[in-house]
């Protein structure tokens, strides 16, 4: 499973969602969808905007966890 810390990432730099997306040009309803975790596809140019206005690494947006076995 692909984890979203697209939230924790803007409260750490002190940016609201409506900031990042005005920043971005990524709609502001992508943005929330990404901060819940419920983004059912991410475009490589999305995260490609966010590293570059957020100055960070994919892997600070984007975590895989492993799914417990059944």
């Amino acid at each position: 499973m692909i984890e979203i810390k697209l939230e924790s990432l803007l409260a750490e730099k002190g940016i609201s969602q409506r900031e990042i997306a005005r920043r971005t040009g990524i709609r502001h309803p992508t943005i929330s969808e990404m901060c819940l975790n419920k983004s059912k596809s991410l475009p490589v140019n999305n995260l490609s905007k966010l590293c570059q206005s957020l100055e960070c690494d994919i892997s600070d947006i984007l975590e895989y966890k492993k799914e417990p076995a059944d």
